[in-house]
């Protein structure tokens, strides 16, 4: 690991009520109860087609380094209300649970078991807090890094949001969702020193300032980095000086030492007509190859608009909209019990609400992805039974779970699982790919969806069915509860 990594004890990052009720279950003598637990979210930000998964890597990290210090310990005594034999048990606490998970930069759909946590109630119960806060945040700006990226046409996007982040941690995480998402680096220096994501980055408007003049400015800049030179042209007045200042320099620094320049960037004003302006001036002065970024609280549907309009952007820099997340800043994932433990077997459990789309899943689940053989499309992804099996050479019979009379007979498909375990009782038996390996499946994993799930408007709804056996337990646990 990257000696840069936070190496700071995370193990009390948690909700307070989760060691009330770990301290409930130790004193009624439930703590080695075991339990199994699902993380899935309910709805696709920005109503769209689909997530990307992200942030396992942190939940490894969480889960291999969970210790109770002594410090940990005296806060807790010092609430009084705590008994001393839970508090040793702290002491002495190792994380002993089976984890399963989706891989890092798959696509991922509502009420589907993204992480499951299978152990002593005690300790699935307590890692709550940790598993939703890494999942639903980096899930959620890999998200809509991608969707700003699938705007940008095939145009490369960096992430320039670190000084708009809430907060250290986010901006850190951030450009690396953001990275695996699909833009091409970041702003952000640190997360290029923990994770390999190219660092990315020109000048400020105060460099221009600081200078006598603009062209002075530019001189200074080209001359210090004459084989990476970008030129922010928008300080003054971005087609009567900043452009034709950035030319005088490319001609007078760059050209004579057998350079070429990188780009003009544009951060204010009308972007449209600005790009096409000094497009046709870069292209006039000999400079075809000089690529022109904007910036400037861009999002998607931006990005869409000055491409509609015919601006002249090769590529993009994002800050603030992609890194908060803007439009839709909460990603909604939530951990409920699916599973507890009897007499060698597991009772399915249920959580019932007014509210229909908060009726879980009961029962231990395994979650499948099924790819139409012709052209590797994903058709849907189906919810069973941990012991079923999808045999892939019959026919199968998907169904919708809600519209039943909806059914669907499948032929010529392939059947994949899509978790990999993590945890075997405790130990980390997942190798984790690089931050690029990541980057790089998630690029081919999305190239396995309909253009119809990916369309910003309407998206085509992907199908989470249940196979007929997890259906009739659920209906059965449902209609029980009528009783």
């Amino acid at each position: 690991m990257n000696s840069k990594l936070n190496t700071r004890n995370l193990t009390m990052l948690t909700d307070f009520y989760e060691i009330t009720m770990a301290n409930g279950y130790f004193r009624y003598n439930l703590k080695d109860t075991v339990a199994t637990f699902d993380m899935f979210f309910r709805k696709v930000p920005d109503n769209g087609g689909f997530a990307i998964m992200c942030g396992l890597q942190q939940v490894i990290e969480y889960l291999t380094n969970l210790k109770f210090t002594d410090e940990d310990i005296s806060y807790l005594r010092s609430k009084y209300i705590f008994s001393e034999e839970f508090l040793q048990y702290l002491k002495n606490f190792e994380f002993s649970c089976d984890v399963y998970a989706v891989e890092e930069g798959t696509p991922i759909f509502p009420n589907e078991p993204i992480v499951t946590v299978t152990g002593p109630v005690i300790q699935a119960q307590f890692v709550e807090t940790a598993i939703l806060l890494y999942i639903n945040h980096m899930s959620l700006i890999a998200t809509k890094a991608n969707r700003i990226v699938r705007a940008s046409g095939g145009r490369a996007v960096m992430e320039f949001g670190a000084r708009r982040a809430q907060g250290g941690d986010a901006a850190i995480y951030g450009a690396r969702a953001a990275y695996i998402g699909g833009c091409v680096g970041t702003s952000n220096v640190i997360s290029d020193c923990m994770f390999d994501i190219p660092a990315m980055g020109t000048m400020a408007h105060s460099w221009v300032q600081l200078f006598d003049s603009e062209e002075d400015a530019f001189r200074a800049y080209a001359e210090t980095y004459p084989s990476n030179c970008v030129l922010l042209v928008d300080t003054y007045n971005t087609i009567k000086s900043g452009v034709p200042n950035a030319i005088k320099v490319f001609n007078e620094v760059l050209v004579p030492k057998g350079y070429r320049p990188k780009g003009i960037r544009i951060d204010s004003g009308d972007i449209a007509y600005l790009s096409k302006k000094a497009r046709v001036m870069l292209d006039e002065a000999g400079f075809e190859d000089c690529s022109i970024c904007a910036s400037n609280s861009l999002d998607e549907y931006i990005i869409r608009d000055l491409l509609e309009e015919g601006a002249k952007i090769d590529n993009f820099g994002i800050g603030e909209k992609l890194i908060t997340a803007s439009s839709e800043p909460v990603f909604g994932g939530v951990y409920k019990l699916a599973a507890v433990e009897k007499n060698g077997e597991f009772v399915p459990k249920i959580k019932i609400s007014d509210n229909v789309s908060k009726i879980t899943t009961p029962c231990q689940k395994e979650l499948w992805r099924l790819y139409d053989k012709e052209s590797g499309k994903a058709i849907a992804d189906v919810l069973t039974l941990l012991d079923e099996n999808i045999d892939d050479t019959k026919p199968y019979t998907i169904f919708d779970p809600d519209n039943t009379w909806k059914k669907k007979e499948l032929t010529n498909f392939n059947a994949v699982k899509l978790r990999k375990q993590i945890f075997s009782k405790g130990k980390c038996v997942y190798t984790s790919p690089s931050v690029k390996e990541i980057k790089s499946h998630c690029e081919q994993q999305l190239q396995t969806l309909w253009s119809e799930v990916t369309r910003f408007d309407n998206p085509h709804k992907y199908y989470v069915d249940l196979s007929k056996r997890l259906w009739d337990i659920k209906h059965a646990l449902l209609t029980d509860n009528k009783k």
